[in-house]
């Protein structure tokens, strides 16, 4: 896994909430293009939270989302249309329609930011499809997929439009570690030979060292970064005892 330099996402002084209720604040990092970048952090330190304004599902209370050069918090009318056909998302359960097979999923996005003919969108749906192992699945329906499956469909859907950047929210969840050490494999394929960015939302420690070129991790009570950098070095050398014990598997007791 190799990144550059160049930053694709710039995150500046970002405050989040709800009402009067603040989640995460004065929040700044920035995504290298070309990396697996991993948001970390306890139940309910705002891990989702941080994705959905990344993704511009939500506006900030304060601060800048640029996303590959667009700030996704002021974008609007075509700039903001054209920035969301730039990147893609996997959500955590998926978010396949039920009623739609899988290349009908895929047809989907192609049908909100194109206007190619319908034959030219099943063909890119099986390329995608393809491209996660699912070739021969295009016209199953998400009830008959086991949950790896699902999930590989989702990453394809994401990448329907080619986006330069692909958001993945727990993309191990619920997944036996088989299925997701696959899954794992997949990602930091796709990483190496198609240089998409992946930004993921996850816990599981073992996809963490696996697919992450850096991380940062959130921490519920002081709402901000605590930590930043190569999983291994946080691991090894952090200064922060929460952090040791998260990348260390330890309960509090356990903590030197």
């Amino acid at each position: 896994m190799t990144a550059s330099n160049a930053p694709i996402i710039q995150v500046r002084d970002l405050t989040v909430g709800y009402d009067h209720h603040v989640i995460l604040q004065n929040v700044a990092f920035e995504v290298r293009a070309g990396e697996v970048f991993c948001i970390l952090g306890g139940s309910g330190c705002g891990k989702s939270t941080l994705l959905k304004h990344m993704i511009g599902l939500h506006q900030p209370m304060t601060g800048s989302i640029l996303v590959d050069g667009t700030d996704i918090v002021t974008a609007t009318g075509e700039e903001r249309r054209a920035l969301l056909g730039r990147i893609g998302v996997a959500y955590q359960n998926g978010a396949l329609f039920g009623s739609m097979t899988l290349i009908e999923n895929i047809c989907l996005v192609l049908e909100e930011f194109t206007s190619l003919p319908r034959g030219a969108m099943e063909t890119i749906a099986r390329m995608k499809m393809k491209v996660v192992g699912l070739q021969e699945a295009g016209h199953r329906m998400p009830s008959e997929l086991s949950g790896g499956m699902r999930k590989r469909a989702a990453i394809a859907r994401a990448m329907a439009l080619d986006p330069k950047i692909v958001f993945l929210d727990e993309p191990s969840a619920g997944l036996d570690p088989i299925t997701a050490a696959q899954l794992d494999d997949l990602i930091v394929e796709l990483s190496r030979t198609l240089k998409i960015t992946f930004v993921i939302v996850t816990h599981e420690l073992p996809s963490i060292f696996t697919v992450a070129d850096r991380v940062i991790m959130l921490d519920k009570e002081r709402k901000t970064i605590i930590a930043a950098g190569r999983p291994q070095d946080l691991r090894d050398r952090s200064d922060d005892p929460w952090v040791r014990q998260f990348f260390n598997r330890q309960s509090s007791g356990e903590a030197v």
